[in-house]
């Protein structure tokens, strides 16, 4: 899953894509509100974790840009604000879900699993597709009960497959789901990955739609 940390707090940007980074998510950041909207408007992220204080551009003035453009990527606001006017306000236009600083690591890296889960359609972090199940708050995938070991780019693959079960996924999305926008990206890598993961799972899991991409189903 790709995430987008909008936070000007040089120290708590940092913070955030590590925990991020270290929790398997792929982190790109912007310290201002006018990068965040371009990379919010322009890349395509999961969620995105949005300061409402921001410079040059606040972050309920981002948000309400996203959503008047149609954009509906889950949104987690971070505010340092206690007033309950302030949390109504970001909720109207258009946020998800918030947490109040300072906060805990674990809270902000809960909500977000809870935000991915749901736009995905998800009510459990516990995801399966026939007898292989992903854990997704804690990266564990068993095969009949079994675990595998998978490295960290094959569980990214796996992981944005199964949230969204059912659906066929291009190489191009994936690359553009499990890649930073730093990385030079190559829609090839996906197949080495895909080949990698079929070897760990049973046999016709990971199906391939030809000429359109990939796709998990029961």
């Amino acid at each position: 899953m790709r995430i987008l940390v909008v936070e000007d707090d040089t120290n708590l940007n940092r913070q955030l894509k590590e925990a991020l980074t270290e929790a398997g998510y792929v982190v790109d950041v912007a310290f201002d509100g006018e990068e965040g909207h371009f990379l919010g408007d322009t890349e395509p992220y999961d969620a995105v974790v949005l300061d409402i204080g921001l410079p040059q551009m606040d972050g309920l003035s981002v948000l309400e840009e996203w959503r008047r453009a149609g954009k509906t990527l889950p949104v987690l606001l971070l505010t340092a604000r206690d007033r309950w006017s302030d949390k109504v306000q970001g909720i109207d236009a258009g946020a998800d879900d918030y947490v109040a600083k300072p906060f805990h690591m674990e809270e902000v890296l809960a909500r977000l699993r809870a935000l991915v889960r749901r736009a995905a359609g998800h009510a459990s972090n516990e995801i399966t597709a026939g007898p292989v199940r992903l854990d997704a708050r804690s990266g564990r995938v068993t095969v009949d009960g079994q675990a595998i070991k998978l490295t960290s780019h094959e569980l990214r693959l796996l992981s944005y497959l199964m949230h969204h079960k059912g659906k066929v996924v291009s190489r191009t999305e994936l690359t553009e789901h499990l890649y930073d926008q730093d990385f030079d990206r190559d829609s090839n890598t996906i197949e080495v990955f895909v080949g990698r993961l079929r070897k760990k799972l049973p046999e016709d899991c990971i199906q391939t739609v030809r000429g359109l991409g990939y796709q998990i189903i029961e």
